[in-house]
């Protein structure tokens, strides 16, 4: 007979097709069916069936053998059940046989390992070797039952493991590992296992019934526990399946030279011979075996079989125990003896740094990391990535956002979550990266599926699904223009076993070795032997290269986490806190500091244990570098002199920034004005250094940054860790290099808005925005209440402590004569001293040198842009520097040569962060230019030339969005004064200064450099109608500035303006008068296309507005020039029309020109009385443009009053002077005078004086007279309160409007409504004037015009008057008063109505306040509180923003503090009149946040054209 052993190699050999059977394992196979005894598969093969002969085989021919009829149908029967599953079995796809795959590591149960479905493990079925390397068994496990997988998973180990134990050989058995037939050998098909506990219990058991009693201890610690090993997917998803596993370890010490029998307990046999109760007891009697490996089986000596001795073997093996035992405990020592003795510590170190062995001072300056499928294990090792804080992460775990890596890490740090089609190119590089948050957030990359619904892929289908959105991403990522170059490294982080040649990594690795060319920015880290070497293999197969010097292998993941953080100063790991009211401190946790990625948060323990490098910090500082937190905290060490002090700094700390804190608005403001390079920026962070255990301290990043972020992200880090109580410490928060103080307003809106949202309840300023921004003039040094002024001008007491510092720095560093920025604020900012720091540096100046050529244009650059600098990859690129990713790599200043004292490196935080280098003074810049054009020859235009047309400064690097943004600054942004509007930027200005003509040459490759701007070809087209009075060009280039931006009426106003300034040219240059009828017909065609332009201007305006409304965030007001200029063409032509022979010879003929633009005289009719034959070319003409010549006046009028409209009801946002609507204001009053002049003319002493005139001369006259003087408006009547008119001219006003009044004239409900405005305007100017009505008898005039009927164009007007008078008054209250809330809701409906086009961007004008005196007297004009506090209007708005105005005694005195109820975002003012409560809307919405609802409150009330409005609410 053959021996069991046999059996089981036969078994798990059989092949696919029975035919290739051999006798052997027909053998085993009939061993294996239910109900058929051992006997007869020996039968079968003593008569040598194999697989062909089995096939023929029927019932009788088995009968003939000596196989009874049962067990014979039995086998027949089973044999065609398999034939038959054969032929009906699919090729699954789930079958289909993987890649190879190494078995989990022996006697390990924690590692992070896990198989892939129908991988193969790559070990095949053995027996013993070396007795250390293990022996492997596999076990299919899917032909079970409920009932019957317990005893056969515990008698298979039973049997593995003596057979293990005797051979003293180490060894797994595997269950969930195919062989074949079904499979292909070793292939993982796992299990599911819903009680692994059962598992453990039964195998436990099992060796103590199995083994002999004297061996059970023996056995219990050879058999390690069962392992559970996951299976994941082909997609790499989480399956319910496992392997189980089992180790034996016979270990020498515990083994010694036993042998171990075990009993043969084969129940299932037992119950099925029971029924013969005379051989029960023999039956049921344990036999002993004693199995053995032999091959790739478990083999029992002790079966007796036809090819040995019974008992020859056994006795044989068991004489050679002693020796086997001896060797084993050899081989036991040699593999001890194997001592780790590794560097790769030191070579981590090195790898990850590129050599500087310092994170702090890492050459690389940012870190990618590309990982796959985590286990929880190794998360707690894993801690030196959230330090790392690494730009992006590609994770190929599709469970990780669930229960792998991503979820851990964002549990610790600030995550952005994207799949690999956001980083496709589909619009600007920069403005991806912006919007992707690279290198503000770490970029978590999911590159195989997991997230938004995305499937994830098979291994063998993921190049085809997902590879080239991958290739996308890494592309991406290695562009110059994204990351710097060559100072990133790409770090492979294996955290499971690559082993197959088409896994994503192995593609992934493929692709960064093309982008990067070279393996010098990548690092491999895995935490195995095997890991590494499969990893190795498949790299040299996939792209030819040995990457065995770029992988770190023989350290675990905790040793390697280890060795990482230990190369973090002790101030980079150490924790961080920020201040809580009263002392206290509170953590600020890595997770929460990285979300609020806007700002730069500022700790109480800031700089503290760290090691940064003083000379290297004091070195940048001093040579003119942003000053950091380092030399704060450098200066407070022992032996140094302190941080000088600037005269400003005790006042802001100690007066301004408490008086700030005594403020009742959420959001305060303090400006601190400086000339640029004297210190200011120094200033504010020294403010907020010292103040940084006081308040929440922080510095806005970049001042382009998305506002609502930033708004968010700073109330974050007021209420951080405050829970739901009132934040107790505000937030400081510095900001600079704002170019606009609008912006800094709108910053300081949001803030407010989100800190009502937030329901923050205070009475005191919770953030104070500390504005550093740059003052062009030294000579502005007024300090207002939140302004502060640093000028270049050192007093006596900062210049003895300038001396006093460098007699410090003399003594620590040898290079101070090159601390330019130093000693330029030592020597008083004194231009001698600078000129000779310049003249002396750029000595050896030759142009044809590349540095030089960077120097010039850096230079001219920082002049006319002073926030402007040129990226270290962009002059790494220009000057031919290589970087290498190691240390060592020179540094940039350096390709500058002996200029390199000049410049000095800066971060840049713009849509991307990187690293760049600018000027180290404003002064010295622009000395520089003056030296360069001087004593070198070159000029501006030589420059700015060379900065244009030069490619290589554009190409594919870091900050070239940034550098385009510059040069178009400097090409475009125009500054304007409140004299005249500056026609180009200051660079075009001083270029046709110095080389008049080459200003021309600049801006033609402007728009070649810009050619798909709209704006630059704007610019063109200004330059050649304001410059060269090229009309025909100035309109090419305008049409393509239309053809650009087609839905900019700024644009269009372009194409309008060439048009205008084309025949105001054209009538300028023409002489002769009277004008001939040609040029007549010349200038008036010209005049009718301006209009038409103009008019599309206005459109395309209207329309702006109506989309910015939408928007809500876009707070650019409405463009009025389209309105402006169709006025001054109407001019033009007035100008024109009054050189020609039919309106210019005398003043009857003038009447005539405003009879017929008015539409009052047809020309027909003036023709047929002008009895000159000359004049009738003229008449001919003039009648081929009768709409425009007859509705001029009215669209003139219409315009006037629109634009006067809104002016007076619409201030700007903030109460900032606007120079350029100062211009246009001016240009407006001009425009009104020439109108007036024509149309306007009234003798008033006459009107009011002839009793006899006509009384439709008599209207028309004092219409006219009311126009001339704006007062036939509203609005031109409250006009009348700011424009300084005297009170005799509002007299006389007041006069005309009661005789429009008087029966017999024709009055209409305008005219009515005016009188009131008349009377409480005059009331305000001279309250003493017998020409004002009595206040009782104007409110029964206004009540008379409500009852009646009301034109919708009075709706607005005649609410806002009724809400003004009839605001309920002690003893005085009017029956109308109780339809005050109605008036007030009308009114809101008809500035909507009315205003929507034109009120973005804008804020209603407060025309009156609520005195506490009667009648007129409690009509309180803001003139009236400008003249209490005697301000200048920079100032008093400044108060009116931050209500200060509303603490000066006299206003107190003079306003009435009204009482009201918070209602949601209203207030519900409670009036003299019982039950009557009117709504009143907040003006700043924040003040409302310290108010909860249906608290009461105190407030001052306003009105506006929008409603009343409550101010300095308490």
């Amino acid at each position: 007979m053959a021996d069991q052993g046999e059996i089981k190699g036969q078994e798990e050999d059989l092949s696919p097709d029975i035919k290739d059977w051999s006798k052997h394992q027909v053998r085993a196979w009939v061993l294996k069916l239910d109900d058929v005894d051992d006997r007869f598969a020996e039968i079968l093969f003593e008569q040598d069936i194999n697989g062909p002969s089995l096939l023929l085989l029927d019932t009788s021919d088995l009968k003939t053998m000596g196989v009874t009829f049962g067990p014979a149908k039995l086998i027949i029967h089973a044999r065609d059940e398999l034939m038959k599953l054969k032929k009906e079995e699919p090729t699954s796809s789930a079958n289909k046989p993987g890649g190879p795959c190494k078995p989990y590591p022996f006697c390990r149960y924690h590692d992070p390992y896990r198989y892939m479905e129908s991988s193969i493990l790559d070990i095949t079925e053995s027996g013993a070797s070396d007795f250390i390397e293990p022996c492997h068994e596999y076990k299919a496990f899917i032909n079970t039952t409920d009932e019957t997988k317990m005893s056969k998973f515990t008698a298979e180990v039973i049997r593995f493991a003596a057979a293990c134990m005797n051979s003293r050989t180490n060894g797994t058995i595997h269950f969930g590992i195919g062989d074949k037939p079904k499979f292909t050998h070793g292939q993982v098909l796992g299990v599911v296992v819903e009680d692994k506990e059962a598992y453990t219990n039964e195998l436990k058991s099992a060796i103590d019934g199995y083994f002999e009693h004297k061996h059970k201890q023996t056995a219990q610690i050879c058999i390690k526990p069962p392992r559970f090993v996951g299976v994941l997917n082909k997609n790499m998803t989480s399956s319910d399946k496992c392997v189980i596993e089992v180790d034996i370890v016979p270990d020498s010490t515990i083994c010694e030279e036993n042998i171990y029998h075990i009993f043969n307990m084969d129940l299932k046999k037992a119950k099925k011979k029971a029924k013969d109760k005379e051989t029960v007891k023999t039956e049921t009697k344990p036999l002993k075996q004693f199995f053995v490996r032999e091959g790739g089986s478990s083999r029992d000596l002790l079966l007796p079989t036809t090819f040995a001795k019974p008992m020859e073997e056994y006795n044989k093996f068991v004489n050679c125990v002693a020796q086997l035992s001896q060797l084993r405990k050899e081989a036991e020592e040699k593999h001890l003896s194997v001592i780790k003795s590794s560097t790769q510590g030191s070579r981590l170190s090195q790898m990850i740094t590129g050599g500087s062995l310092s994170l702090d001072k890492s050459h690389f300056e940012l870190y990618v990391i590309v990982t796959n499928k985590s286990h929880s294990n190794q998360f707690e090792s894993l801690g030196f990535l959230v330090e790392l804080n690494p730009t992006a992460v590609l994770d190929f775990d599709p469970e990780s956002a669930k229960h792998g890596l991503q979820r851990h890490f964002e549990q610790q740090s600030a995550v952005s979550v994207h799949l690999p089609a956001q980083y496709k190119i589909t619009e600007g590089v920069e403005d991806i990266a912006n919007k992707l948050k690279l290198t503000r957030n770490t970029s978590w990359v999911f590159c195989n599926g997991g997230i938004e619904d995305e499937a994830p892929s098979d291994v063998d289908q993921w190049l085809m699904d997902k590879g080239a959105s991958i290739r996308d991403v890494i592309s991406f990522l290695c562009r110059k223009d994204v990351l710097p170059n060559k100072r990133f490294l790409v770090v492979f982080l294996l955290l499971s076993t690559v082993s197959e040649n088409m896994d994503p990594l192995v593609k992934t690795f493929s692709t960064f070795l093309q982008e990067l060319k070279g393996t010098e920015q990548i690092l491999c880290i895995c935490d195995n032997e095997k890991a590494f070497t499969s990893w190795r293999d498949l790299i040299k197969v996939e792209c030819g290269k040995d990457i065995s010097d770029r992988c770190i292998h023989e350290l675990s993941f905790a040793e390697v986490n280890g060795t990482i953080l230990s190369l973090l100063s002790k101030n980079r790991r150490s924790s961080r806190f920020l201040p809580c009211g009263g002392g206290s401190k509170v953590l600020l946790e890595k997770k929460v500091e990285r979300s609020m990625n806007t700002l730069e948060v500022l700790c109480v323990n800031q700089c503290e244990g760290g090691d940064e490098d003083k000379i290297v910090i004091e070195e940048n500082f001093y040579k003119g570098g942003k000053v950091s937190w380092w030399n704060f905290y450098f200066s407070e060490q022992p032996g140094s002199t302190p941080f000088i002090k600037r005269d400003k700094f005790d006042f802001i700390l100690n007066t301004v920034i408490p008086e700030l804190c005594t403020l009742r608005k959420a959001c305060v403001l303090l400006n601190l004005m400086h000339v640029p390079g004297c210190g200011g920026t120094t200033l504010a962070m020294h403010t907020l250094w010292a103040l940084r255990d006081r308040f929440r301290c922080a510095v806005l990043r970049d001042s382009n940054a998305d506002f609502d972020e930033v708004a968010e992200q700073v109330v974050k880090l007021l209420m951080y860790d405050h829970g739901e109580q009132l934040p107790r410490v505000p937030v400081l928060l510095m900001i600079d290099d704002f170019d606009e103080k609008e912006k800094v307003l709108d910053l300081q809106q949001l803030i407010e808005k989100e800190c009502a949202k937030k329901d923050i309840q205070s009475k005191s300023p919770q953030v104070i925005l500390l504005n550093c921004m740059r003052s062009e003039s030294p000579e502005h040094n007024e300090a207002t209440v939140d302004t502060v002024f640093i000028g270049n001008d050192l007093s006596e007491k900062e210049q003895r402590l300038f001396e006093e510092k460098l007699v410090e720095i003399e003594k620590t560093h040898k290079n101070a004569q090159t601390f330019y920025g130093f000693m330029i604020m030592k020597k008083n900012f004194k231009p001698e001293y600078i000129q000779g720091v310049v003249r002396n540096t750029l000595k050896s100046f030759n142009m044809n040198q590349k540095h030089a050529q960077l120097l010039a244009v850096l230079v001219l650059l920082n002049v006319y842009c002073k926030s402007a600098s040129l990226s270290v990859s962009l002059c790494e690129e220009f000057l031919g520097l290589q970087p290498k990713p190691f240390c060592g790599t020179i540094k940039v200043e350096e390709g500058f040569g002996k200029f390199s004292t000049l410049i000095v490196s800066c971060s840049v935080e713009s849509k991307v962060v990187f690293k760049a280098v600018k000027m180290i003074h404003s002064s010295i810049a622009w000395h520089c230019l003056q030296e360069l054009t001087t004593t070198h020859n070159v000029s501006k235009a030589d420059i700015a030339d060379r900065l244009l047309t030069t490619d290589k400064l554009y190409e594919s690097t870091q900050g070239k969005d940034k550098l385009l943004q510059d040069v178009h600054q400097i090409l475009v942004k125009r500054y304007h004064s409140e004299q005249e509007e500056s026609q180009f930027s200051p660079l075009i200005q001083d270029i046709a200064r110095e080389t008049p003509g080459l200003e021309e040459m600049v801006l033609q490759n402007a728009s070649k450099r810009f050619d798909k701007d709209a704006v630059v070809s704007q610019l063109l087209a200004r330059y050649y109608y304001l410059k060269k009075k090229d009309f025909s060009e100035a309109k090419v280039w305008a049409q393509g500035a239309r053809n650009l931006s087609k839905d900019s009426s700024y644009i269009a106003d372009t194409s309008a303006q060439v048009i205008k300034h084309e025949l105001k040219n054209a009538i300028a240059n023409y002489k002769e008068e009277p004008i001939s009828p040609e040029k007549l017909d010349t200038f008036l065609k010209m005049a009718q296309s301006a209009i038409d332009a103009f008019k599309e201007t206005q459109r395309i305006a209207k329309k702006e507005s109506i989309q910015r409304l939408q928007i809500k965030t876009d707070n650019c007001p409405f463009n009025i020039s389209g309105c402006l200029g169709e006025i001054q063409v109407g001019v033009l032509i007035i100008e024109v029309l009054a050189k020609t022979p039919v309106f210019s010879s005398d003043i009857v003929r003038h009447d005539i020109m405003s009879q017929v633009l008015s539409g009052d005289a047809k020309l027909e009719d003036v023709e047929k009385a002008d009895h000159r034959h000359k004049h009738r070319p003229y008449y001919r003409i003039l009648k081929q443009f009768e709409d425009v010549l007859y509705n001029l006046k009215y669209q003139m009028k219409v315009n006037f009053d629109f634009l006067y409209n809104f002016y007076v009801n619409l201030g700007s946002r903030f109460g900032i002077k606007d120079s350029r609507e100062q211009v246009t204001q001016k240009e407006l009053l001009r425009c009104f005078r020439v109108y007036a002049k024509l149309f306007c003319k009234t003798d008033t002493a006459a009107l009011l004086k002839n009793k006899n005139m006509p009384p439709l001369l008599k209207l028309h006259q004092t219409r006219q007279y009311l126009e001339m003087q704006k007062a036939d408006t509203y609005y031109g009547i409250l006009d009348c309160l700011s424009n300084g008119i005297s009170p005799e001219i509002m007299e006389k006003i007041a006069r005309l409007y009661h005789l429009l009044g008087e029966p017999g004239q024709i009055s209409t409900v305008t005219d009515r409504i005016n009188f009131l405005y008349v009377n409480v305007v005059l009331s305000r100017i001279k309250l003493e004037s017998s020409h004002i009505r009595p206040y009782r008898e104007l409110i029964q005039l206004l009540c008379q015009v409500l009852c009646g009927p009301i034109p919708l164009s009075d709706n607005l007007p005649l609410h806002f008057i009724a809400v003004v008078l009839l605001w309920p008054q002690q003893h005085q209250s009017s029956p109308e008063c109780r339809s005050l809330g109605k008036y007030i809701s009308q009114m809101r409906t008809s500035y909507h109505t009315m205003m929507k086009e034109v009120y973005n961007g804008r804020r209603p004008t407060v025309h009156f306040l609520l005195g506490k005196k009667q009648g007129y007297e409690r009509l309180v004009h803001l003139g009236e509180i400008k003249r209490c506090i005697m301000a200048e209007q920079e100032q008093f708005s400044s108060m009116w923003e931050n209500g200060k105005i509303w603490r000066e005694k006299k206003v107190e005195e003079l306003l009435c503090r009204v009482t009201g109820e918070v209602k949601n975002d209203l207030i519900l003012a409670d009036t003299c009149i019982q039950n009557l409560k009117v709504e009143v809307i907040p003006v700043f919405r924040s003040q409302l946040g310290g108010h909860a609802h249906g608290s009461k409150v105190s407030f001052f009330i306003g009105f506006s054209m929008k409603g009343p409005v409550a101010l300095d609410i308490n």
